[in-house]
C-alpha cells in the first residue's frame, strides 16, 4: 500500500465535486465528515475495525502525479486552474479513528475527518474501500473463530479472494480477528503473521503410492507433519498409512511434537470420529485431527454438535469472500461545517424516511460504557466532543428513537473509555500503528468485554448505541427545522 500511489483510486463525483467546491467555494472550508455502518453484517451482535493502518499509508501518499493530473486533463472534464490546484494537493487535515481490532457497533463514526471541504471529500472512496473490505471479514473471521470454541483457525482463502489486494489484505483481517496462521506468504511476509499449510492431492497423486507420499513428506517436515489423507480412501487407506509413518518416525526416535491428519472431503464428523478412534487406539491421542472443505461458522458449530473430534479448523472461501454476506456498507456522511466567522461547527443533518439512514450531526466522539465489576460493555454513547462525564456521578442512558426505553447508571457502578484517538492532526500522522499480532491480541480482548449472549451467533443481543441529551436536542431541533420550513 505504502509503495503505490492511490491516489486516482476514487471515483469520479468526489473529484467533479472537488472541482465544484473549487470554483464556487472556499476551498479552505473546513468540514466534519463521520464514516460508518448501519446494520451489523451477517446478522451478528458487532463488528470488527479493521484497516487502519492502510488508510495511514493512503493519507500519507496521498498526492497527484504529472500522469494523474495529465489523464484528468484528458477527460476533458477539469478546467486547468483545478488541475494546478490538483498538482500542488497535500491532505493537511485531522483524522480521528477507532483503533484496529476494537468491537464496534452501527451508527458510531468509526473514523471523523475534520479537513477542507475537498480534502475531505477526495479521501471518501479509499477510505471506505479500505476500512470496508477488511472490517468486513475481520467480522466474518470472529464468527468462525467463536465457532472453532478454542480449536486453531487457519485462514486458507488466497486462491479464491477476489483478487490479490483482497487476498492479502483479508488474511491481514482475518489474523487480526483470531485465526492461529494463514496460508498467504506475501501477507505473512508483509505482516509478520505466522503462515500454515500441509501439502496437496497433487503431492500424493506424483508419487507411486500414498505411502510412499507420506513417508516422503515427513522426512522433510518431521515437526509440521499433517497429512492429507482422502486422496484415494480415507478410511481403509490414508488413515492407515498415516498411522504407519507415525510409528515408523516413532520408532526412529523423530519426536512428533507437531503431526496429524487433514480431511478434506466427505462427512468430517463421521470420518473424524473414526480417525480419532483409529489414531487412539494406535497410541496417538495427541494427533491433530484438522479439516477443510468449504467450511464457514455454520458448518464448524454443526459439526461439533455431531461429535465431531476435529481440532483444527481450515477455512477458505467462505472467510475470505465473507460469502454470505459480501459487503460491510460503510457510509460516509456530512456532519458539520466550520462557521468562518465565530469558528465554530455548524450541525449538518441527512434526512431520510428510513430513520436508520437520519444522520447524526455535530463534531461527535464515543463513549464507551462498561459494567465496573464485569468490565462487559453496558452501551455506547454517541456525544458531542466538549461534553464531560464523571463516573463518580449517575449517567441516564436512554434509546434514541424509543425515547421511553431508559436505563439508570448509579454512581461509581461504571466505567468509561473514548473510543476515537487522533490519528492525524494539521496533516501529520500522530499514530503509530500496533504489529497484526499485537492487534490480534488486543482484538482478543476486546471480543472478551462483549457478554455471551451479543456473542452468539444466532439472534444475539444487540449492544445499545445512544446518543447523549444534548447531541439528541440538536438531532430533532434539526429535524424539526426542516419539517417546519416546508410547510
Amino acid at each position: 500500500m505504502s509503495q503505490r500511489n492511490l491516489t486516482l483510486l476514487t471515483d469520479l463525483y468526489e473529484l467533479t465535486m472537488m472541482q465544484g467546491y473549487f470554483k464556487e467555494k472556499d476551498v479552505n472550508e473546513t468540514v466534519i465528515f463521520d464514516m460508518f455502518y448501519r446494520t451489523n453484517p451477517n446478522n451478528n451482535g458487532y463488528a470488527i475495525c479493521a484497516g487502519l493502518e492502510q488508510v495511514i499509508e493512503y493519507i500519507e501518499n496521498l498526492h497527484f502525479e504529472k500522469e494523474d493530473v495529465d489523464y484528468l486533463k484528458s477527460t476533458g472534464l477539469f478546467e486547468d486552474d483545478f488541475l494546478k490546484y490538483l498538482s500542488e494537493f497535500k491532505f493537511t487535515g485531522d483524522i480521528y479513528a477507532i483503533p484496529e481490532g476494537t468491537v464496534i457497533f452501527p451508527r458510531e463514526p468509526l473514523v471523523k475527518v475534520i479537513a477542507p471541504i475537498m480534502q475531505a471529500q477526495l479521501v471518501e472512496t479509499a477510505l471506505l474501500n479500505i476500512i470496508n473490505h477488511q472490517s468486513l471479514i475481520a467480522t466474518k473471521t470472529a464468527r468462525v473463530v467463536y465457532a472453532a470454541k478454542g480449536d486453531g483457525v487457519m485462514e486458507f482463502g488466497l486462491r479464491r479472494a477476489q483478487g490479490p489486494d483482497a487476498g492479502i489484505y483479508g488474511a491481514r483481517a482475518a489474523m487480526i480477528a483470531g485465526c492461529i496462521g494463514t496460508s498467504n506468504v506475501l501477507c505473512g511476509q508483509m505482516f509478520d503473521v505466522p503462515v500454515k499449510g500441509t501439502h496437496a492431492h497433487s503431492w500424493i497423486m506424483s508419487f507411486p503410492d500414498e505411502l510412499t507420499a507420506f513417508r516422503t513428506y515427513a522426512k522433510l517436515y518431521p515437526t509440521a507433519c499433517i497429512l492429507l489423507v482422502d486422496t484415494y480412501d480415507t478410511l481403509n487407506s490414508g488413515i492407515p498409512n498415516a498411522i504407519k509413518v507415525f510409528q515408523e518416525m516413532k520408532e526412529a526416535g523423530i519426536p512428533l511434537t507437531f503431526y496429524g491428519i487433514r480431511l478434506d472431503s466427505g462427512d468430517l464428523a463421521y470420518l473424524s470420529k473414526k480417525a480419532k478412534k483409529m489414531l487412539d487406539d494406535a497410541g496417538f491421542t495427541d494427533a491433530v485431527i484438522s479439516a477443510s472443505n468449504d467450511l464457514d461458522e455454520t458448518l464448524i458449530s454443526s459439526l461439533k454438535l455431531q461429535g465431531a473430534t476435529i481440532n483444527s479448523w481450515g477455512v477458505g472461501t467462505n472467510l475470505i469472500t465473507s460469502k454470505d454476506c459480501p459487503s460491510f456498507g460503510g457510509v460516509y456522511k456530512l456532519a458539520a461545517i466550520k462557521d468562518k466567522d465565530t469558528g465554530k461547527f455548524i450541525p449538518k443533518i441527512k434526512l431520510s424516511e428510513n430513520a436508520e439512514k437520519i444522520t447524526n450531526p455535530g463534531n461527535k466522539t464515543i463513549q464507551r460504557i462498561y459494567n465496573k465489576e464485569t468490565g462487559k460493555i453496558i452501551a455506547d454513547l454517541i456525544c458531542l466532543v466538549d461534553e464531560k462525564y464523571d463516573p463518580k456521578n449517575s449517567l441516564l442512558l436512554f434509546d434514541p428513537i424509543e425515547t421511553w426505553k431508559k436505563t439508570h447508571l448509579a454512581p461509581n457502578s461504571y466505567v468509561l473509555r473514548e473510543l476515537l484517538v487522533p490519528v492525524f492532526i494539521e496533516g501529520k500522522c500522530v499514530y503509530q500503528s500496533p504489529k497484526v499480532m499485537e492487534i490480534r491480541e488486543y482484538c482478543k480482548k476486546e471480543l472478551s468485554t462483549l457478554w455471551e449472549e451479543s456473542l452468539r451467533l444466532e439472534y444475539p443481543h444487540r449492544t445499545h448505541v445512544d446518543l447523549s441529551t444534548e447531541l439528541w436536542h440538536i438531532k430533532n431541533q434539526l429535524l424539526d427545522s426542516y419539517h417546519h420550513s416546508d410547510n
